[in-house]
């Protein structure tokens, strides 16, 4: 097998690390998948040492197992050399459940309501301490939003962030408003007790509304999608111009959309008490 013209070249940056070892009985799957944990938004195409720096592995190791995830199809090699993450990996990740299966039985609802509004509509399922976006419908006219299909979202300074947060349980909660305030450019930080009766709103309401300053000026609506044991399952929101729309007009509409889809979920009965998400740490 020949090596890749990057492995050759000794003036690329940034260079693997020479000399280093594997971390002593760290599996050989580990050290897969820490290869495919160094593609971000930012870094969707990588060269071979590129992405051995970024695993923090040997330029030998990684090629091997490069070598591998290529043959399977979690990754692909571009005519330049570089990798980028393969289609194979798509295919698995949309069996997932919370995924895949959510965003099938939304999507018509979601369809309807974009239909309305023609503004950016989007599902959110909780990963630990961040929000997923499963899915965003958006018109070639809408304005610019900050956050992709499978990309990751704050909790504390998103819309659906907090209606996810607000069906969470206590001990999950009190975790989150412990840590330090987010810094996330166009949203100001919210301090702990402010967060706590924002919280409390949500969970009494049901919607959550967050406005931001960058990368546009939007505000945000969004309401809890919940399964049939009364879970809060997933987010869905509308994002539009601040200005044209009041959120106390867009809310009715978020909220029927969100309660059609939890119906379809097997949510029949609106529960008084805890609701929690999902237990994902």
């Amino acid at each position: 097998m020949t090596a890749p013209a990057d492995m050759l070249s000794t003036a690329e940056k940034p260079s693997a690390p020479r000399g280093k070892r594997p971390k002593q009985g760290e599996p050989v799957i580990d050290r897969a998948l820490s290869l495919l944990a160094v593609f971000t938004d930012r870094r969707r195409a990588l060269t071979l040492s590129e992405m051995a720096r970024y695993a923090e592995m040997p330029a030998p190791t990684a090629l091997r197992l490069i070598a591998r995830l290529v043959a399977w199809g979690a990754l692909e090699r571009l005519e330049d050399g570089r990798y980028v993450v393969g289609v194979r990996l798509w295919e698995i990740a949309s069996l997932s459940p919370r995924g895949h299966g959510i965003r099938e039985i939304a999507l018509p609802y979601l369809e309807d309501l974009f239909d309305v509004t023609r503004h950016h509509v989007l599902l959110a399922v909780r990963d630990k301490n961040e929000a997923v976006l499963i899915e965003r419908l958006s018109s070639k006219q809408a304005t610019e939003v900050a956050y992709r299909v499978g990309g990751r979202l704050p909790l504390r300074s998103t819309a659906v962030g907090l209606v996810l947060m607000a069906g969470a349980d206590a001990a999950f909660q009190e975790k989150i408003l412990k840590e330090p305030a987010e810094t996330e450019p166009g949203v100001a930080a919210m301090p702990e007790g402010q967060l706590r009766r924002t919280l409390s709103d949500v969970h009494r309401t049901g919607i959550a509304m967050i406005r931001r300053s960058a990368p546009s000026l939007t505000v945000s609506v969004a309401a809890p999608v919940f399964d049939a044991q009364g879970t809060v399952v997933a987010a869905l929101s509308i994002v539009v111009p601040d200005g044209t729309t009041p959120p106390n007009v867009l809310a009715p509409a978020v909220m029927a959309t969100a309660r059609a889809v939890s119906r379809n979920l097997g949510f029949r009965t609106a529960l008084t008490g805890d609701v929690r998400t999902l237990s994902e740490g």
